[in-house]
């Protein structure tokens, strides 16, 4: 590729000469973009025989701590011998002289990632169930972890944690709509961010959470019967309320009952397949799981929709500032008003669990 956003993304000859001086000399180097993931940027490396995948933040300019690669690093490297099925971490660099940026190594898994199609040997609703099960068997050995045992003691501050999500995801909104707000303005976010802040629940669990945990953020392995081997995208993972990352989760997976998506792209309508668990289904077995009850619903699904509107804010940004060739960017310029209305439909009562 040679085309000028894949050239700010890596220098292959310095790459190269970095792995190199980490790794030792090899005839076989090769990179491809990989163009899957909307936020963070995942290039394949192959190298002597070992398939990498390499993470670094986009390009340009962002908002304040968002794409934490090295932060990401650091959890998958400390979860890399428990129960969390994760890749294993390879380097981590800060250098910006090699490709511009900060940036991890890891080995590249074999798998698939469920987005919007399923693989055939999964296309049976008895498939389909365990898909849906080992998905909150993975956010249930997430929650469980022993955050100090495994060196994240100070990863994160649990407490006030859900009131400082929506202040921070304010604070995204914020540096976007500095960038977007001559293209269109947003009024409902506003009633959004008013009702979150003031039905935050000031009580709730501590654990170590992921913070985008979703069906296109794991890797099923290729074995007929779905079995998870890789958790991704830890980039927002913290101490904190563990009830965020399964109100993330609720927000995108689909009952066939639902309304259309309110902004198609940015999510998955396969669950509304036969078989699926329904969202109550899974909300049940991450009970078991975990001992944690779920709580204050429409806080935690409205808040994981803000978010995402966040994020398309934050696209959309980026798309008026050429940092970014992602073709869902632009349409961040609707998307992101129709995720405001679903917002406050899940507050109104309006899309129930």
């Amino acid at each position: 590729m040679t085309d000028d956003y894949y050239e700010r993304l890596v220098d292959e000859d310095a790459l190269r000469a970095y792995l190199e001086s980490q790794l030792g000399p090899t005839e076989e180097f090769e990179v491809e973009r990989h163009r899957e993931g909307h936020s963070n940027e995942t290039l394949f490396v192959q190298w002597a025989g070992r398939d990498f995948a390499v993470r670094r933040p986009p390009p340009g300019e962002t908002a304040d701590k968002a794409h934490d690669v090295l932060r990401e690093y650091r959890v998958v490297d400390a979860l890399r011998d428990g129960p969390v099925p994760l890749p294993k971490t390879v380097l981590a660099c800060d250098d910006h002289g090699v490709i511009g940026s900060d940036f991890y190594v890891m080995e590249r898994l074999d798998g698939d990632v469920v987005r919007d199609e399923e693989p055939d040997r999964f296309a049976t609703p008895d498939k389909r169930r365990r898909v849906g099960e080992e998905l909150v068997d993975g956010l249930a050995a997430v929650h469980r972890v022993d955050h100090e045992a495994v060196g994240l003691e100070g990863f994160g501050h649990p407490e006030g944690f859900t009131e400082r999500q929506v202040k921070r995801w304010s604070e995204q909104f914020t540096w976007a709509f500095s960038k977007t707000a001559d293209e269109r303005e947003v009024p409902v976010i506003y009633d959004v961010i008013e009702w979150l802040t003031g039905n935050a629940p000031e009580d709730h669990p501590h654990t170590l959470v992921h913070g985008d945990y979703k069906l296109d953020n794991v890797m099923y392995g290729p074995g007929d019967d779905p079995e998870l081997v890789g958790v991704f995208d830890w980039e927002m993972s913290t101490l904190g309320d563990p009830l965020t990352d399964l109100g993330g989760l609720l927000s995108f997976w689909r009952d066939p009952k639902d309304p259309a998506p309110a902004a198609p792209g940015m999510g998955t309508r396969i669950t509304e397949r036969e078989g699926y668990p329904t969202r109550r289904e899974l909300v049940n077995r991450y009970e078991e799981r975990t001992g944690i009850e779920y709580e204050n619903d429409r806080f935690y699904r409205a808040l994981a929709v803000y978010k995402l509107a966040a994020l398309g804010e934050m696209f959309f940004a980026r798309y008026l500032q050429g940092d970014g060739d992602d073709p869902l960017y632009p349409k961040m310029e609707e998307a992101v008003p129709a995720l405001g209305e679903r917002a406050m439909r899940v507050i109104e009562g309006d899309e129930p669990l």
